[in-house]
């Protein structure tokens, strides 16, 4: 698949856009502050319904303006699909080829995406968070009932540490909260085992290529509770797990026990990377982890992504560079730059370049 066209109103820095892309390749480039990243956002929101930078939608909305317009067209199995999503007044209304989306997880299985920024580079040596996230975010796209289950499982948790924090605690109430926060806690755990399973056998080959057989990246799943065989076994201990902590979570006035504390473990010849590897070590692992997110998405959809690269080549050496774009030969590619050099246009035979200003976009030629 790949996206053929994105027309822009009121989004960010951009009052009015059109732009028609390239199938493979497209460059954008300009000074920074104009808008590349902007531009990369509206196309990612096709994908997910949501940010990669922010979780706020109204922060998309161009400044004094009080709605956005983003509509897309891609061309899937060799029928156009069209996206369009609005925020304003009335809230966000998404529509799919002109029909009205009931709900936001509508969207999912439509566009496949994986954006690679700088911040995904910090991934290996940052908190845990961020680890969750590159999870959830992969999952949300693949799995549409993980998305279900992980806005209501991020719900019940904030219900719960809300009544914690009250003077006088309803035992009854944190009780109902516990059975409900066990449930779809054990949803997800079982989903992210499965995942990061599959994540580390296509990782090892990709870190062994990027290194030429020198490293294998290996990366495990760091549950903050045992992983069980069965959804009910899961369950039954996680909710065990929430009541022995019961009185340190009061004490603590916060929920310690579930999914939300969970991390990825990433490791080379046994020794732990996230705080003891070097940087050319942790950008590898970082690059790994996102050609392995592509390879699963192909997998499980049998659909190429699209890749967003905003910003992310001019933080990887001349080596990496050329192994990430040489892995791309199949997928829709888009890359922020803030200039055009000699080494990218030698990457680059093909495809379309775009210049930046202001929230501006116009074509230009390569050579």
């Amino acid at each position: 698949m790949y996206l053929k066209k994105i027309e822009l109103k009121n989004f960010r820095n951009y009052e009015k856009q059109e732009i028609l892309f390239d199938e493979k390749i497209n460059i954008i480039t300009g000074k920074n502050a104009q808008g590349k990243t902007n531009l990369l956002e509206s196309l990612y929101i096709m994908s997910l319904g949501k940010s990669f930078r922010t979780n706020r939608d109204i922060d998309m909305i161009g400044f004094g303006k009080d709605y956005f317009r983003a509509k897309s067209t891609s061309i899937k199995d060799g029928r156009e699909l069209e996206i369009e999503i609005s925020i304003g007044k009335e809230g966000k209304i998404i529509k799919i080829n002109g029909s009205k989306a009931e709900r936001n997880i509508d969207i999912l299985e439509n566009v496949f995406m994986v954006v690679f920024s700088p911040e995904d580079l910090k991934i290996v040596k940052e908190e845990p968070e961020k680890r969750r996230r590159f999870i959830d975010r992969e999952l949300c796209q693949l799995k549409p009932v993980y998305y279900k289950n992980l806005g209501r499982y991020k719900k019940i948790l904030h219900q719960r540490n809300s009544l914690l924090k009250q003077q006088e605690i309803n035992e009854d109430l944190l009780s109902v909260w516990d059975e409900n926060l066990a449930e779809y806690g054990a949803k997800i755990i079982q989903e992210r085992s499965r995942f990061i399973e599959k994540l580390s056998e296509i990782g090892k080959d990709i870190s062994k290529s990027i290194t030429n057989g020198k490293e294998m990246l290996e990366i495990s799943y760091e549950a903050n509770v045992d992983k069980k065989e069965s959804l009910d076994e899961q369950i039954y201990y996680l909710k065990k797990a929430i009541r022995k902590n019961i009185k340190y979570d009061i004490f603590r006035r916060n929920t310690s026990v579930g999914p939300h504390k969970d991390d990825l473990k990433l490791s080379i010849e046994g020794i732990d990377i996230r705080r003891f590897g070097s940087q050319g070590q942790q950008r590898t692992a970082a690059l790994s982890l996102k050609l392995a997110e592509i390879e699963m998405i192909k997998e499980e959809t049998g659909v190429s992504p699209i890749l967003l690269l905003d910003d992310v080549l001019s933080e990887l050496d001349q080596e990496r560079q050329r192994f990430l774009i040489g892995s791309m030969d199949e997928i829709q590619i888009f890359i922020t730059t803030t200039e055009l050099n000699e080494e990218l246009k030698k990457n680059m035979l093909e495809g379309k370049a775009f210049f930046v200003e202001n929230g501006k976009v116009t074509e230009m030629e390569k050579n």
